[in-house]
């Protein structure tokens, strides 16, 4: 079942884009992405109000919601053939009704052509999510990007089998993702324990702390995971839960944990993803607006998204020629003496990447 708008809340698209129906594939025929709210917050083990996610990542913003946000360093615009479909009606008191109505709609959309791109909630809905596209794509042949600061492999937590600290495990138990093509980056804080961590390394699953992103760098840390990401999988799902980032930079969230990436390493680690590799759905989770301040979390939640779908939007535009240089000088070819628009985006001297980045040089299309 779905609704015409947000579940909680007065009726608008995120940031202006045409509406659709997630049922009617006739109203997305011709949609890249298609943006689905799942906001439901029942397995939450903290702080609860993720529900209200969804409503304020689409509505948080300055600017005019005219379904348009040119990206000034990507030279696309962020939007285009962006569909939503508003919020799924599901239940915070029924775990399991609440997950299956959301792997439903996934498998349907991604089913027909778009990628899903699923707001949510807190993070016991990437459990349906991944399992919603592993369905269309197949089990085991796509890898999952997770970003977090806390690795949601429990088994059993508050007697249950289902919450946001164990969708990973979920996942993986049922065979929609392979644990060795299971790449989180961000980890950090005091859980899970050694028992769980010994399952994780017993799955072939690369978790990569905190420690070790300071220690190495978070683009050495990307060019790895990108390695692993395609080998042996067809696409990959992005599941982002926005206390990755530093409570500095994300206050409004369920599981605060000190020590995490800046907004600024975040924005750029997504776009990278979803520009040089194939992503076949996203999730964004975790951002709580009862907690925020000043929008700080909900702005930041809004931003992920767009650097995402402006992302997807220079991989296709690039099509089978080089990659699009994010790192270009920003006035570079523009102003009454630029060359044909056509030309300066496919033009091989503007699409050259860091020498030291193996992941950026050798990419597939």
């Amino acid at each position: 079942m779905t609704r015409y708008g947000p579940m909680y809340g007065p009726d608008f698209t995120f940031l202006g884009v045409p509406a659709c129906d997630w049922r009617e594939p006739s109203s997305y025929a011709d949609a890249d992405v298609v943006i689905v709210g799942a906001p439901f917050d029942g397995g939450t083990s903290h702080r609860p109000g993720a529900r209200f996610g969804p409503q304020v990542i689409r509505g948080t913003d300055y600017l005019p919601h005219d379904g348009s946000r040119p990206h000034m360093a990507m030279r696309v615009d962020a939007l285009p053939n962006v569909r939503d479909a508003g919020d799924l009606e599901v239940f915070s008191g029924e775990i399991a009704r609440s997950c299956a109505t959301i792997e439903d709609a996934v498998a349907f959309i991604a089913g027909h052509g778009a990628v899903p791109l699923i707001l949510g909630g807190d993070h016991t809905v990437t459990w349906p999510d991944v399992a919603g596209v592993a369905r269309h794509h197949g089990a085991g042949n796509i890898s999952v990007i997770h970003f977090d600061a806390h690795a949601d492999t429990g088994d059993i937590e508050f007697g249950s089998l289902y919450g946001h600290g164990q969708p990973m495990r979920r996942l993986i138990e049922s065979g929609a993702v392979r644990g060795d093509r299971f790449l989180q980056v961000g980890l950090r804080g005091y859980w899970p324990g050694p028992d769980v961590l010994d399952w994780m390394a017993d799955q072939g699953m690369h978790s990569f702390h905190m420690s070790e992103i300071v220690d190495r760098g978070l683009a050495a840390v990307l060019d790895r995971v990108f390695e692993l990401a395609l080998d042996g999988c067809d696409g990959v799902f992005l599941s982002v839960d926005i206390d990755v980032c530093d409570p500095g930079h994300a206050p409004g969230t369920g599981t605060p944990e000190p020590g995490g990436l800046t907004a600024r390493q975040l924005l750029d680690a997504v776009s990278r993803i979803c520009h040089e590799l194939p992503v076949v759905g996203m999730d964004l989770v975790e951002v709580s607006p009862p907690f925020d301040h000043a929008e700080i979390t909900a702005m930041l939640g809004n931003r992920v998204v767009l650097e995402a779908l402006s992302g997807m939007a220079r991989r296709r535009a690039d099509g089978a020629g080089p990659r699009w240089n994010r790192a270009k000088p920003l006035l570079e070819g523009r102003g009454s003496a630029q060359r044909d628009p056509e030309t300066a985006q496919h033009d091989p001297g503007s699409a050259q990447h860091d020498p030291g980045s193996a992941a950026q040089r050798d990419q597939p299309a």
